[in-house]
């Protein structure tokens, strides 16, 4: 009789060792979801879409999320969501992810490596999906049709560091990754904030920005995001005062009367930065700037003026190439 109390006294004192150790790892497992941000939303959420006024109303955590755009690719990976991507496009317009998300980035399959085709999308099984604005359009994104399939469309807009910030506390909202979105926001305003006190007593650099050239130079307005990252630097993009549309060309002559002091160049697929100096340098009016002659040339990654993960990147790398030491 008490060889049996002893194991059933034995087997009481297991059962409730096994609980709490249960218990244990459940707190454990939620003080780390909590840490995550994970675990504090509850669906359904909706946000507001600047770009065209859209609400958007998740009803649970998407996970399968197609990224249109390099730049939208590489924030999910900052954010800690790169494992929800299951296609991205516009490789094409990449020199290639910063070096802390490349494993994550380069590890997620291309929906096309150009733009993205309305029949990728359509196939493609996705949830969700945060596009550039320039992916919108009826040969690719065609927002009323996906989300009559059940895709939700979240497009990347932003014009100024507060629409930025928006759109990725918004994402942090609906991926239940609020914790990461804020410490990531904060760590731009920061950064951005330290490029501003070295900028004391320093006059404005004249920017030409350039994309490319034909007949005229094809560059950004006083509404491109870019501008505002120029600006942040300590530069001025000289076709600011142009505002009717993002992306302008202006002729040659322009760009010699607004005389600039340094010409920043896109770096993307084709044509190189080589090619583009090579170009800028044999054009008979470019060729007599005073910034020309004397190899004023400063570059940048595309896909680093886009508004995204890259904002204090861009402004620190900017302000290195406006200011050399």
């Amino acid at each position: 009789m008490k060889v049996r109390k002893i194991v059933s006294l034995l087997l009481v004192l297991t059962f409730m060792a096994a609980l709490f150790s249960a218990c244990k790892g459940g707190s454990d497992n939620t003080e780390q979801k909590a840490a995550a941000g994970e675990g504090k939303v509850t669906y359904p959420v909706t946000v507001t879409n600047t770009f065209d006024g859209r609400e958007i109303t998740v009803d649970q955590r998407p996970t399968k999320v197609l990224t249109l755009g390099p730049n939208c690719t590489e924030l999910f990976a900052a954010l800690g969501l790169g494992d929800l991507v299951v296609g991205r496009s516009l490789v094409n317009h990449s020199r290639g992810p910063l070096d802390e998300y490349a494993d994550i980035v380069n590890n997620i399959p291309e929906l096309n490596h150009s733009s993205a085709t309305r029949e990728a999308i359509l196939s493609s099984g996705a949830d969700f999906i945060y596009s550039l604005d320039w992916e919108v359009g009826e040969e690719g994104l065609v927002i009323d049709e996906v989300q009559g399939l059940g895709m939700n469309v979240y497009v990347n807009c932003a014009k100024t560091l507060e629409d930025q910030y928006k759109e990725i506390e918004d994402l942090g909202k609906i991926f239940d990754a609020q914790d990461a979105a804020a410490a990531f926001v904060q760590d731009q305003k920061d950064r951005i904030a330290a490029v501003q006190e070295k900028l004391q007593g320093k006059e404005p650099v004249k920017v030409l920005i350039y994309d490319s050239g034909n007949d005229g130079v094809f560059t950004c307005s006083g509404t491109n995001f870019e501008t505002l990252l120029v600006g942040l630097a300590g530069g001025k993009n000289i076709f600011d005062d142009i505002k009717e549309k993002d992306w302008v060309t202006v002729s040659y002559e322009e760009v010699i009367n607004r005389q600039p002091d340094i010409i920043l160049i896109h770096d993307y697929d084709a044509p190189s930065v080589e090619e583009k100096i090579k170009e800028i340098k044999a054009n008979p009016v470019l060729s007599q700037l005073d910034c020309v002659k004397n190899d004023r040339f400063a570059t940048i990654q595309l896909e680093s003026v886009l508004p995204g993960n890259r904002m204090a990147y861009s402004v620190e790398k900017l302000f290195a190439e406006f200011f050399p030491a």
